[in-house]
């Protein structure tokens, strides 16, 4: 265990962990977004965004919002496996949309990314984050998590049903200057929380 983590190193077969990002961590961040978005989402996103894709661009704004977060309550964390960055997720408080009033429930943390690149899937990694941003979100007293997926893509659905979230009846219309994106809203309350 890395005694200046706040998150325990996890050792099995491959040794694996999750920290918060360092400015360093932001061109692999890219990469993985990079990777992730051309693969998976190939399919549901408009061939632009991936024609337009720009890495120095996606670089310097991962860079930016792991040194000058908006709020104290923004962070972004990388999973690792052996000292290769191969995910990551982002969080933050949620902007509150027209007619949205804050969740009865309490504070919310929204989990604004959170992506692994395919070829490193199905070993934890993404468990791994989801369960970082549930702690550090409990610590600042959220009472529940909320993410926005597209209305198309099935695995990470998949994914946060498997974690116990589930949708919450907000569906938003995201114009990509081509055909519309559909997402839809899940979430999870926190440990102790009341709905």
């Amino acid at each position: 265990m890395d005694p200046t983590s706040p998150f325990p190193r996890l050792t099995g077969s491959a040794d694996v962990a999750v920290r918060p990002a360092r400015p360093e961590d932001a061109a692999a961040i890219a990469r993985v977004q990079a990777v992730t978005w051309r693969t998976a989402y190939r399919a549901v996103l408009p061939a632009e965004v991936l024609d337009a894709w720009d890495d120095d661009a996606v670089t310097t704004s991962w860079r930016a919002a792991v040194t000058a977060p908006p709020t104290p309550a923004h962070g972004v964390l990388v999973a690792l496996e052996q000292d290769s960055v191969v995910g990551f997720a982002a969080y933050g408080p949620p902007e509150l949309g027209a007619g949205e009033a804050p969740h009865p429930a309490g504070p919310t943390t929204e989990v604004a990314a959170l992506l692994v690149e395919p070829r490193w899937g199905r070993r934890g990694h993404g468990s791994r984050l989801l369960a970082a941003v549930a702690d550090l979100a409990r610590g600042t007293g959220a009472a529940r998590l909320q993410t926005w997926l597209l209305e198309e893509d099935r695995a990470s659905a998949d994914f946060f049903e498997s974690a116990g979230w589930g949708r919450d009846g907000w569906v938003r219309t995201l114009d990509t200057g081509s055909a519309p994106l559909r997402e839809v809203r899940w979430h999870a309350l926190l440990e102790g929380a009341d709905e």
